[in-house]
């Protein structure tokens, strides 16, 4: 079995969190495989999971009326699924399909809100990473719809 704690602080997501706060994860933290096809998180479901990409590509998708399913975005190596674990009411708005093998360290999110309940500057590490990643899908959203709407 792989070591957790060297997988987490391997991920670019957590390489320079505090080795103490490495430590408190590791609790909430398991290494996962998902094959082509299969989903990571359903439309509407509890959100009750938070991933970082190890390997493989996930699509994001959601279901449009009289248009059927289409996919909103990819992510991969290295980036990170799911924030919606730590809004209220707790409740996935994608569809996370993996259209690769996809390797990823998945935490339970009950587990990591008691974490940063507890441990405050946990909590403002996270928070502060998870925001940096929202802004820059926020950016990447508005530069294609500046492509989509431009003006001919």
């Amino acid at each position: 079995m792989e070591d957790l704690e060297r997988l987490l602080r391997e991920h670019d997501f957590l390489s320079d969190l505090e080795d103490r706060h490495t430590r408190l994860l590791v609790s909430c933290a398991k290494n996962a495989r998902f094959q082509v096809g299969e989903f990571l998180m359903r439309e509407g479901s509890e959100a009750d999971a938070f991933f970082l990409i190890r390997r493989g590509q996930v699509a994001l998708e959601t279901h449009v009326p009289a248009r059927g399913t289409i996919q909103m975005e990819s992510v991969g190596p290295g980036d990170v699924l799911g924030l919606s674990w730590l809004i209220p009411p707790y409740r996935v708005d994608l569809d996370a399909r993996a259209v690769e093998p996809v390797i990823a360290l998945v935490f339970d999110g009950s587990c990591l809100r008691r974490k940063i309940e507890d441990d405050h500057d946990l909590g403002y590490a996270l928070v502060r990473r998870l925001f940096e990643k929202a802004y820059l899908r926020l950016e990447h959203v508005r530069l294609q719809r500046l492509d989509v709407y431009k003006a001919p």
